[in-house]
């Protein structure tokens, strides 16, 4: 069952009356109406989502998210644990997987299904321990000459006193530097949030692509808005300013490509959006296949320094 956010209450009442006219005889044939004009509605709004409402879908609960895109995309994925150095991270997970029969490392955030899981998961945000996995994941890539895919949700990495403790900053500075120096193809996904530099961590690619109602900023709309107005709910303002959408980042060429979403978003159709996710990795990991390690290195790092 669809969890409606607050903008689709008008939706959520037409469904709800279509449902209860479709379980009376005499109801069929204004239910399919009302069904008609319910997709009407869904359509005229999703094409007119403000940043902020975006943010809200990139956020919505039932979103797929790493390990349904994972299911969705790749096949034989084995998940590989540990930084060698301290302990385990589940904010981060990857491992070796096949991609249409293409061997790759496959390494993104994971937020969690329920609530057990994010808080299993911390909601996404790696402590210093996930990047280094990360970067091992990424050097043993390197090795094998694997391509490397890297599926981007997270709020932003850790900010507790622990995690700050253990060299926080350092190892989402090393994380960058690993991607940058990659002797293989990397292509990094925004799925749902790219916050801070907690993402740039695993996104700085040759390609980074972003799904259509993900966004990608350098903090969220909220902490902007508590900076710049001491007040959080300032937030739509604060979205609508900082240019987190994939329609904006596409124009300022932050990103690569807008991978679209089924109508009404991902959560409505992720095995529609699996297949389109697809379709655009085979293109880009196609594309890059025949460039050599300096090549990928000197695309990486022009389009890093590139930025801002």
């Amino acid at each position: 069952m669809i969890q409606y956010l607050p903008f689709e209450k008008p939706i959520e009442a037409l469904d709800q009356r279509v449902a209860e006219l479709s379980a009376l005889p005499e109801g069929t044939e204004e239910a399919r109406m009302l069904a008609t004009r319910a997709e009407r509605l869904l359509a005229d709004t999703y094409a007119r989502l403000s940043p902020w409402q975006r943010t809200l879908v990139a956020r919505h609960p039932q979103r797929p998210r790493f390990e349904k895109l994972v299911a969705g995309l790749f096949t034989d994925f084995l998940p590989l644990a540990g930084d060698r150095v301290f302990s385990e991270d589940a904010a981060i997970i990857g491992g070796f997987a096949r991609f249409e029969g293409r061997k790759v490392m496959v390494i993104g955030h994971v937020k969690g299904e329920d609530t057990p899981g994010r808080l299993r998961h911390n909601f996404g945000m790696a402590r210093p321990e996930g990047y280094r996995k990360a970067i091992r994941l990424m050097e043993l890539a390197d090795r094998f000459g694997l391509p490397v895919v890297t599926l981007v949700d997270t709020p932003g990495a850790f900010p507790g006193v622990d995690a700050e403790a253990r060299g926080q900053a350092e190892a989402i500075a090393r994380s960058t530097e690993a991607c940058l120096s990659l002797g293989v193809p990397l292509i990094a996904v925004i799925i749902g949030e790219g916050g801070s530099g907690g993402a740039v961590a695993l996104a700085a690619a040759n390609r980074v692509l972003m799904m259509e109602h993900a966004v990608y900023s350098v903090i969220s709309p909220e902490g902007c808005a508590s900076i710049l107005w001491r007040s959080g709910a300032q937030a739509p303002d604060a979205a609508e300013a900082m240019k987190v959408t994939a329609a904006d980042l596409l124009k300022l060429g932050v990103i690569h490509r807008i991978v679209y979403e089924p109508q009404g978003g991902a959560h409505r159709d992720p095995q529609e959006m699996a297949k389109r996710l697809t379709l655009a990795l085979r293109a880009e990991l196609d594309g890059l296949a025949t460039m050599t390690p300096a090549e990928l290195q000197r695309e990486r790092e022009e389009f890093f320094l590139s930025l801002g």
